[in-house]
């Protein structure tokens, strides 16, 4: 088993290389794959005929590269985007909402684009059929306020 290994070293840098890739499925920080594309360097020297300790050195020297220079490229193209660019709960708020189930301080049911939300009032009852406008998330729960009282709690 050892002498087949040591005669066929490209069968450990692409198991590396796999290790990394799922251990990069699991994070998604862009940190792995950067030590496995050093992997596939490995890889590559070793079928251009290196030797291992000069695999072991492209592998260190190209993980090193792609940690410092391809890296934070790739950070920036995922976060790519306008920086006032809403997402998830927060595109919600300010959002009218149709009350299901009459909604008090405690508990009621609101439609907010299609999805039904859990829902307190910021203030009063508010009626089934009113429209009302939601101020804040709490956790799995719309704080909504009546469509007339625009003020954020």
């Amino acid at each position: 088993m050892f002498e087949w290994l040591g005669e066929n070293w490209w069968a450990l840098w692409l198991t590396v290389f796999l290790a990394f890739a799922v251990v990069e499925m699991l994070t998604l920080d862009l940190f792995f794959i950067m030590l496995g594309g050093g992997a596939l360097a490995g890889l590559i020297a070793d079928f251009a005929g290196a030797d291992f300790w000069l695999q072991i050195v492209i592998f260190s020297v190209v993980s090193l590269l792609m940690i410092v220079f391809v890296r934070p490229v790739a950070l920036n193209h995922l976060r790519k985007g306008p920086a006032e660019q809403l997402s998830n709960i927060d595109r919600l708020i300010g959002q009218p909402a149709l009350v299901i189930e009459a909604v008090s301080s405690t508990s009621g049911l609101v439609k907010i684009g299609g999805d039904v939300w859990s829902a307190r009032s910021a203030a009063g009852v508010m009626d089934p059929g009113s429209t009302v406008q939601v101020t804040k998330i709490d956790g799995a729960t719309a704080v909504v306020a009546s469509a007339a009282d625009n003020s954020p709690l």
